[in-house]
């Protein structure tokens, strides 16, 4: 195991924001793909999602009948997720890829921009290492990375995405994005999160890293996976990738 301290975001372990997450981004349309290649694609009967942040995608393909991995650093977005109703179906770790028990699953997912959180190369290969010693022999991981050359970070702003929401039990609740610096491959941002019933505001700081897709494809095939294809994101199409890498060798009988 690495040494390195993971030290999740506020927006995602900072337990007040972290338990309007949902209500804050309710249109989960993005994980119908995954789904979808999961379950009528390849068939899987067990899964590992890394950065499972507040379970919605554990907690949906549990209830179709899959033993579901959720693994996430943000204690308090993992703490929403074992609070959902199936979700003791799954089975919840907080910590990273690296701290996973000996599995051996049919496929592996890194949904939304979990791909682009790893800003050190080691730590990015030894996340993909990590996963791919988790997959049975011709198990499959499906991540997606958007497509640097779009500059999507462009219409991160306060005037685009600003919102306030009304959440139940809670109030009203104002969030937004803005973007702080972009340094090469590397787009810092604020996404500040303001509880109007009290006045609250917790500041969160992200940085993602966009690598080029060759970058991505050779780091798939040094962490020893092999690449299967590179799609066209279904619901982001001219946006972004979705990778699907296979873990060499025969499934078993």
């Amino acid at each position: 195991m690495r040494e390195t301290e993971v030290v999740p975001d506020a927006i995602f372990d900072h337990p007040r924001v972290a338990a309007v997450y949902d209500p804050l981004d309710p249109d989960r349309t993005d994980l119908d793909e995954y789904a979808r290649i999961i379950v009528d694609e390849l068939g899987a009967r067990t899964l590992l999602d890394v950065g499972c942040g507040t379970g919605t995608f554990g907690v949906l393909l549990a209830g179709r009948g899959i033993a579901v991995v959720g693994v996430d650093p943000a204690r308090a977005s993992v703490a929403v997720a074992r609070g959902k109703p199936g979700a003791d179906a799954v089975t919840w770790i907080v910590g990273t890829a690296e701290d996973l028990p000996a599995l051996q699953v049919d496929a592996a997912t890194m949904t939304a921009n979990v791909a682009q959180v790893f800003l050190d190369d080691d730590d990015w290969a030894a996340t993909l290492v990590a996963i791919s010693h988790a997959l049975r022999p011709g198990g499959t991981l499906i991540f997606e990375a958007r497509r640097p050359e779009v500059r999507a970070w462009e219409g991160w702003t306060k005037e685009a995405s600003g919102q306030v929401v009304s959440v139940p039990g809670v109030g009203d609740v104002e969030d937004w994005v803005q973007v702080t610096s972009v340094d090469g491959e590397f787009v810092t941002f604020d996404s500040p999160t303001i509880f109007h019933a009290d006045g609250e505001r917790i500041e969160s700081t992200s940085t993602l890293r966009f690598r080029s897709r060759a970058a991505i494809e050779d780091s798939i095939v040094h962490a020893g996976l092999e690449l299967v294809e590179v799609r066209d994101l279904a619901y982001a199409p001219g946006r972004s990738w979705l990778y699907l890498a296979r873990r060499p060798g025969a499934a078993p009988a």
